[in-house]
C-alpha cells in the first residue's frame, strides 16, 4: 500500500477495511468476535473504539493458521461453528456468509470455505478438486505445480469450521517449509485425508472475496461498494438524477421517494425520511433528514438532525448537535453547532448559531453571531419563542433572549433581555449637514496649492 497505515485501516466507502468485514460479519449473531492483530494493535483498537470485539495478538506473524491458534483462548470452548474472515476484503456480503454458515449446519461439515474464479487467478491458493467434486487441498499459489496453476477456482480465504474438526487439525498442522508459516489452507487437506466431510461454495460474484493489497484495487472497491450502494437506494424508491456523480455510503439508509441530484455525497449512518432531497454539491454525513426535508445546494451537514420540512441551503453549514425541528428555514452562509432551533425559526443569512437554543418562530436577522466561546469555555444562549433579533447584533452568551423580546439591528447583548422588551446598544446617529460639500471643496483646494 506503500503507507505507514495498517492496511485494514485505508477506507472504502467511508469504513476502514477492517470495519466493512465486521460489519458483514455481525448480522450473523456470533457470540464471541476475535480481531488477531501484530504490532499494530494499539492503532487497530483505537479505530474499533466502541465495538464488542475480542483481541488476540501474532506477533511474530507466522501464518493463517497460527493467526487462529491465537484466537483459540479468546474464543474458548465448545460453542456453535467459527468463522474465519481475512481483513481486507472489503465487498464480503452477509447474505454469502449466512449461506455459508447455514450449508456447514445443514450438512453438519467439518468446514465448508468460500471459492472464486477471477480473470487472472495469480497469486491466489488453488482449489484442488477430486473426480467426484470434492475439495482435497487448497495449494497456495507459490508450492503449486504447472498442472494446478492451470486450475481457475481459487480460494477465498473464507471459512466456516466445525470447532472440534478446526482444534484437532491445527494441533496436526506444520510449518510450510518453503515460507516457514503454518497455512490455514493446509487444515483443509488434513481434514480431507482424514475423511471429513467437506465443500467448497463459490461465490456468486467473484468480487467479494476480492482482497485489498494495493492502491489501485482500493480504487476499484471504492468503485464497486459505490455502485452497490446507488443499486440499492434506486431498489429502495430513491430517484438518482445522475448515478454517476453521486456517492453513497453503506450505513446509508433511504425511505421512499427520496430526490439526490448529481454531485451529492452520503455518508456515515446518515437517514433519509420519505420526500427528501439533496441538492447538488452537499455532503450530508451522520445526518438524520425528517420526510419533506431539504438540503443544498452547496451545503455540508455532519452530525444533525433535521425536522420534517425544513430546508436548508443553500451554502449551509450544520455542524455536530444541531437539532432543526418541523419548518426551519436556514439559509445563505449560516452556521449551527451544538444548537436547537425549535418550530418555525427562520434563519435565512450569514449568521453563526453556536451552543444556542432558539424558541419556535423566532426570527434571526442577516449576520447575528452568538459568542458562545470566551477563550476557555463554551457558553449557551437562549432565544425565547417568537423572538426578533435585528441584523449585525451579537450575543455575548451565557445570555438569555426572552419570548416575544426584540433586538435592535447592530446591538452587542451583554445581559438577559426581558420578555417582551427592546434591546439596543447603538451609539446615537448623528448626522452633519453639507459635510460632503465642504470636503469636496477642501480636497480641491488642496490639489491647487
Amino acid at each position: 500500500m506503500r503507507s505507514t497505515l495498517p492496511k485494514v485501516l485505508h477506507r472504502v466507502a467511508g469504513r476502514t477495511l477492517l470495519e466493512a468485514v465486521l460489519d458483514a460479519a455481525s448480522p450473523l449473531s456470533a457470540s464471541r468476535t476475535v480481531v488477531v492483530v501484530g504490532r499494530d494493535r494499539a492503532r487497530i483498537a483505537a479505530a474499533l473504539e466502541g465495538r464488542a470485539v475480542l483481541w488476540a495478538e501474532q506477533d511474530p506473524p507466522l501464518g493463517t493458521g497460527d493467526a487462529v491458534r491465537r484466537a483459540r483462548e479468546a474464543l474458548g470452548d465448545g460453542g456453535g461453528p467459527i468463522v474465519v474472515l481475512a481483513g481486507d476484503t472489503p465487498l464480503l456480503r452477509t447474505e454469502t456468509l449466512s449461506r455459508l454458515l447455514a450449508l456447514q449446519r445443514e450438512k453438519d461439515l467439518a468446514a465448508c470455505f468460500l471459492t472464486f474464479r477471477p480473470p487472472e487467478p495469480a497469486d491466489f491458493g488453488r482449489v484442488v478438486r477430486d473426480r467426484a467434486g470434492r475439495p482435497v487441498a487448497i495449494v497456495e499459489a507459490r508450492n503449486c505445480s504447472e498442472r494446478q496453476r492451470r486450475i481457475a477456482e481459487v480460494n477465498a480465504g473464507v471459512y466456516c469450521f466445525a470447532p472440534d474438526a478446526l482444534w484437532r487439525a491445527l494441533e496436526r498442522l506444520e510449518k510450510n517449509p518453503v515460507s516457514g508459516e503454518f497455512y490455514l489452507t493446509d487444515v483443509v487437506g488434513l481434514l480431507a485425508k482424514s475423511g471429513a466431510r467437506l465443500a467448497g461454495v463459490e461465490a456468486e460474484d467473484w468480487r467479494e472475496a476480492w482482497g485489498v493489497n494495493t492502491r489501485r484495487d482500493l480504487a476499484a472497491a471504492e468503485a464497486l461498494e459505490n455502485r452497490r450502494a446507488v443499486e440499492r437506494a434506486l431498489d429502495a424508491g430513491v430517484t438518482v438524477i445522475d448515478p454517476s456523480t453521486v456517492r453513497i455510503g453503506p450505513r446509508v439508509s433511504f425511505a421512499n421517494d427520496v430526490v439526490i441530484h448529481p454531485f451529492v455525497s452520503l455518508e456515515g449512518r446518515t437517514v433519509l425520511g420519505e420526500g427528501c432531497e439533496v441538492l447538488s454539491f452537499t455532503r450530508v454525513v451522520d445526518t438524520t433528514m425528517a420526510a419533506g426535508a431539504r438540503i443544498g445546494p452547496h451545503c455540508d451537514s455532519q452530525g444533525a438532525s433535521i425536522g420534517p420540512r425544513s430546508h436548508v441551503g443553500p451554502y449551509s453549514r450544520l455542524r455536530p448537535g444541531t437539532v432543526l425541528e418541523e419548518d426551519v428555514r436556514v439559509g445563505n452562509f449560516v452556521e449551527t453547532k451544538n444548537s436547537i432551533l425549535r418550530r418555525g425559526v427562520k434563519a435565512q443569512h450569514l449568521s453563526y448559531l453556536g451552543d444556542a437554543d432558539v424558541g419556535a418562530r423566532a426570527n434571526v436577522g442577516a449576520g447575528v453571531i452568538t459568542c458562545n466561546y470566551d477563550g476557555e469555555k463554551k457558553h449557551r444562549t437562549t432565544i425565547g419563542e417568537g423572538a426578533f433579533l435585528g441584523s449585525d447584533s451579537q450575543l455575548v452568551a451565557p445570555v438569555t433572549v426572552g419570548r416575544g423580546a426584540y433586538v435592535a439591528a447592530g446591538t452587542t447583548v451583554s445581559q438577559d433581555v426581558p420578555d417582551g422588551a427592546l434591546a439596543i446598544s447603538r451609539v446615537p446617529q448623528s448626522n452633519k449637514e453639507g459635510w460632503a460639500a465642504r470636503r469636496g471643496a477642501k480636497a480641491k483646494k488642496g490639489d491647487s496649492g
